[in-house]
């Protein structure tokens, strides 16, 4: 393996670094039990990656998640758990993960996340390369915000307009 052709040509470096306080608030509400900081996009990293942290709030626990994930085709994911106790699917076995434990999902893994004993929790999830995530959480949100339930064949329409498929 080698280093990627260069993105970057000029003979001096630049001032171009971007820095966001830990008091920023989330920009992504996805129901009750999500807050979502965007701390980078595909567009803000030109396409290289996206990075989210995703709090799970305290609530009751979600009942054991069905045996599905899902899958994507163009872009990679992980999960790195900052603190509490999240439930990671791997496509073969759901586990509790806790702080620093990672799972590094490749294009096609079956996968999948879960907040099910209840406590408050929160992991860094990164996408390579950097998909353009934000609709498609922005649409959870506003699902969930306006009370709607959707059809199955609605969720297939959303999920395939986001390179998201049912395992």
């Amino acid at each position: 393996m080698s280093y990627p052709s260069p993105r970057y040509l000029a003979d001096q470096g630049e001032v171009s670094a971007t820095f966001r306080t830990a008091a920023t608030d989330p920009e992504l509400r996805i129901g009750q039990r999500s807050r979502v900081s965007l701390l980078s996009t595909g567009a803000t990293t030109d396409g290289l990656y996206g990075l989210y942290r995703w709090d799970l709030l305290p609530a009751d626990p979600e009942p054991t998640p069905a045996k599905e994930g899902h899958y994507h085709r163009t872009f990679s994911e992980s999960f790195f758990i900052l603190d509490g106790s999240v439930a990671l699917y791997d496509g073969d076995t759901w586990r509790e993960a806790t702080a620093g434990d990672y799972l590094f999902v490749p294009p096609g893994g079956v996968h999948s996340f879960a907040n099910t004993t209840g406590a408050a929790a929160s992991m860094l999830v990164l996408f390579a390369p950097g998909a353009p995530r934000e609709p498609y959480f922005e649409e959870l949100a506003a699902i969930r915000a306006e009370g709607r339930q959707l059809t199955p064949e609605e969720w297939d329409e959303l999920y395939a307009r986001h390179d998201q498929y049912r395992a």
